[in-house]
């Protein structure tokens, strides 16, 4: 990567809840969001399922992604991802074969194997744990729906998703081990790691897609997307202040569950070997003004092995979120 030729940029949006705001107020905000990147020239926007969260509003991607399409003209929109284990391929191919058909060239559909949520949530969603261990041929099952040759057809049994059948979605496998990394390479499409909130695997994982890649009809070449979490402000000293409230608001969500903590009781979770667990996963964060976090991203995408850096702009206000990526837009442009 060469300061001509900056990697493309894209956002991942949560559809955040934040502190006194209602779900309708949080869904504005993404749709403000995806404006906001459309005009910045981010190559595209992502929605996250998750299930029983209260700060998070992402829980129906695709109908998020119907609403956003229709409010913006040209930026790329899709799932980061959808929970393949939680639904059956026929319904996912024919919800985003319309959004296809709605949205021509604009549409993205990324794939997760994990739930996205606990245990008795998986029961309300009429879900098996052990549905996970389908994913494999469940991507095969989904690609053949949105496919129209006759091995499409033969392995679909005849069935035909309509909206769905030849709108060739393009497929991404999303992840945060060895087990995506392998699963990309061997059906020969994109990856995106979650290291964003899982840091750990991450170099490795990106060595294994590379090395294991099969070319196939959808991708030539491997195509390795690496999440990273972004406070930038032309103002430093603003930006470490949003950090900091981003970490107390980490911990006291996963840790707290609704509870409230005064700020002593809090010091002390952060300070806990669960507080600093949850810390950990939010390693990879840029913080700073434009230089400093285009410096820090330049060399995190070098030993992620990254084609596409996808950013999670952190804010406290829907200000300061679009501030992070206006200011890293700048910055990686210069």
């Amino acid at each position: 990567m060469t300061p001509s030729s900056p990697l493309p940029l894209s956002v991942i949006d949560f559809a955040s809840v934040r502190p006194g705001q209602s779900v309708g107020e949080a869904l504005q905000d993404s749709v403000a969001l995806a404006r906001k990147a459309e005009e910045l020239d981010y190559a595209r926007v992502w929605y996250s399922e998750h299930h029983n969260m209260a700060s998070i509003a992402s829980s129906a991607p695709a109908v998020l992604m119907a609403h956003i399409a229709a409010r913006t003209e040209r930026i790329r929109l899709g799932s980061g991802g959808v929970m393949l284990p939680n639904h059956s391929p026929i319904v996912i191919a024919e919800q985003f074969g319309t959004l296809a058909e709605l949205h021509p060239g604009r549409i993205d559909l990324g794939l997760g194997r994990a739930p996205g949520t606990d245990p008795q949530t998986l029961a309300a969603l009429r879900r098996e744990p052990s549905a996970a261990e389908n994913f494999p041929t469940d991507v095969r099952e989904l690609q053949a729906f949105l496919g129209d040759t006759p091995s499409d057809l033969a392995r679909t049994r005849g069935i035909v998703a309509v909206p769905g059948r030849g709108t060739r979605v393009p497929l991404y496998i999303l992840g945060s081990s060895l087990f995506g990394a392998q699963l990309a390479a061997a059906f020969g499409l994109p990856y995106a790691f979650a290291s964003h909130f899982a840091p750990d695997a991450l170099e490795q994982a990106s060595a294994v897609y590379r090395e294991r890649f099969e070319p196939s009809e959808q991708l030539s070449e491997p195509y390795m997307i690496a999440a990273v979490n972004v406070v930038a402000d032309h103002d430093a000293s603003r930006a470490d202040r949003e950090l900091q409230w981003y970490r107390r608001q980490r911990v006291k969500l996963m840790v707290g569950r609704g509870r409230e903590f005064s700020d002593e009781e809090l010091d002390m979770v952060m300070e806990s070997a669960a507080g600093r667990q949850i810390l950990h996963m939010i390693h990879y964060t840029a913080v700073g003004d434009g230089p400093a976090v285009r410096g820090y991203l330049r060399d995190f995408a070098r030993r992620a092995g990254a084609d596409e850096l996808m950013i999670a702009p952190v804010g406290s206000t829907r200000e300061r979120v679009h501030g992070s990526l206006e200011v890293l837009r700048k910055a990686w442009s210069d």
